[in-house]
């Protein structure tokens, strides 16, 4: 069984998706959906304790060889993104059913299970296969059920979203499978180790920048890096609360590794600096995404917006620590990409429970927050410092990290506009806290109950539990991408 873990955790969601269009009754869909979930983020456990113990995994589909047949490989860097991917999709779907039980019909919850798992599914292929034509199949998988995720939204708006995010998904994917037509021509073969070993030797570099020119214009689209992130705050918003919280969390996470893996394993760092300012553009971009989206983030009066342009900011830091190109950078971005996703889980199920309770994300609504869910909102408070980056949370040793590594490589504008950027963090939730625990409510409870459902709530303490353990104690979280890191900049692993 161990030997076919690697296809296990791609396998299992996807068979499970279809199984719950079986299911009449949302609560069991929500059920089954679970225990796939469950079994996948187990799987995950088991792929991550063998590489440690035994190194990278290669699995061959069918028994053929690469680079004929497709491959998996499940090294230090992927299994430790499939943990994080799968762990939040069992935590965010424990909380599922409660939440969309006031933003969807009952009728209309067994599709969502579906389209849930096969996002799921999508975002673990991506990072679980080493070839780059299966990376785009599987991004597609993804991308189509997150359409269909946005569009179940409960306001019109969520069908505009979802056209507008299905439009710019459409146009990431064409640039990304042109840049694998390229890479295709001129080697032959779509395995990422292949490719790695031919590209060293090819002397047509232009083609070469050709093609990893589309690839990351692709994945930008998907990871909404600045500039091309005008689809990210409507999708957030528009998107049923429980989706919102997965997405956050993990959709740009996966994107983030896919430009990763490329940059720095197929096409070689080194080499597409020597040839293209890669790095500089990576960290002006970087940079321009933490300040410009949180100056947007501070005159936004839907919390869902707010979080969304957050979101854009937060990416930005990561592809900072990517572009700085250093081990201390790219184990920075490494750190923030685990670490944010614990931040945005935890946020957007906070959301998620708010409107359970009462049916608005508009920041108004908030008033007197404080004192009718205080639980909810003491959660929010505590996930809101570690994204501003206060110590003893994740937030601050990722950013920590990350000032660090701009230190070491003599960039002190970057050090210094990442502080800027935690700053002005702390002014937009700062409003919220405000609204919420200095203010008098301006709307009545919608039921009498003083709380969101336990299910919301349980999910999400976990998380905000997780932001601050693995602030205080880094040992897994900095041993893992000290690995990651190791092996990506060719320092062994």
């Amino acid at each position: 069984m161990i030997n076919h873990l690697a296809i296990l955790q791609v396998v299992v969601p996807l068979l499970a998706a279809p199984i719950c269009l079986i299911f009449n009754q949302g609560k069991s869909a929500w059920r089954f959906a679970c225990l796939a979930c469950a079994i996948t983020f187990a799987i995950s456990i088991g792929l991550l304790l063998e590489v440690n113990a035994n190194g990278t995994i290669m699995y061959e589909l069918g028994g053929w060889e690469a680079p004929w047949g497709i491959e998996y490989k499940i090294d230090y860097l992927s299994s430790f993104v499939l943990l994080l991917i799968s762990g939040i999709g069992f935590l965010v779907g424990l909380g599922a059913h409660s939440s969309l039980s006031s933003e969807l019909d009952e009728k209309r919850q067994p599709v969502f299970y579906v389209l849930y798992l096969l996002c799921l599914a999508g975002l673990l292929g991506i990072v679980a296969t080493n070839d780059v034509f299966n990376v785009f199949v599987f991004l597609e998988i993804s991308s189509l059920a997150t359409y269909a995720l946005v569009s179940m939204g409960k306001q019109r708006q969520a069908l505009v979203a979802a056209f507008q995010y299905l439009v710019v998904g459409t146009i990431g994917a064409t640039f990304f499978l042109i840049g694998v037509g390229i890479l295709y021509s001129i080697t032959g073969t779509l395995n990422m180790d292949d490719l790695t070993r031919q590209l060293q030797y090819d002397q047509r570099q232009f083609l070469i920048a050709t093609a990893f020119g589309f690839m990351v214009v692709g994945i930008g689209l998907k990871l909404a890096l600045f500039p091309l992130h005008s689809w990210l705050p409507n999708a957030y918003s528009y998107a049923p609360s429980i989706a919102t919280a997965f997405l956050a969390a993990s959709a740009t996470k996966v994107s983030l590794y896919l430009l990763i893996r490329l940059y720095n394993g197929v096409f070689g760092a080194e080499v597409m600096n020597s040839f293209l300012p890669v790095g500089q553009l990576l960290m002006v971009l970087g940079m321009a995404a933490a300040l410009i989206a949180s100056i947007q983030a501070m005159y936004q009066t839907q919390f869902k917006h707010l979080l969304a342009f957050s979101s854009v900011a937060q990416i930005g830091y990561m592809v900072t620590g990517v572009g700085i190109g250093t081990f201390l950078g790219m184990q920075a971005a490494l750190l923030h990409l685990f670490n944010h996703a614990l931040m945005k889980a935890a946020l957007f199920l906070a959301v998620a429970g708010i409107c359970y309770r009462i049916g608005s994300a508009n920041l108004n609504d908030f008033r007197g927050l404080g004192r009718q869910m205080p639980w909810t909102m003491a959660g929010l408070v505590i996930a809101g410092l570690s994204l501003i980056g206060v110590p003893l949370t994740v937030g601050f040793v990722s950013k920590w990290y990350l000032v660090l590594a701009a230190i070491e490589a003599g960039y002190w504008p970057i050090a210094m506009l990442a502080l800027v950027g935690s700053l002005l963090a702390f002014f937009y939730l700062w409003k919220v806290v405000e609204l919420a625990y200095f203010s008098e409510p301006e709307i009545k409870p919608s039921s009498t109950q003083t709380e969101a459902s336990l299910s919301i709530l349980f999910p999400m303490w976990i998380l905000v539990i997780a932001n601050i353990y693995f602030g205080i104690d880094t040992d897994l979280t900095v041993g893992a991408t000290q690995a990651a890191a190791s092996m990506l900049l060719g320092a062994g692993q």
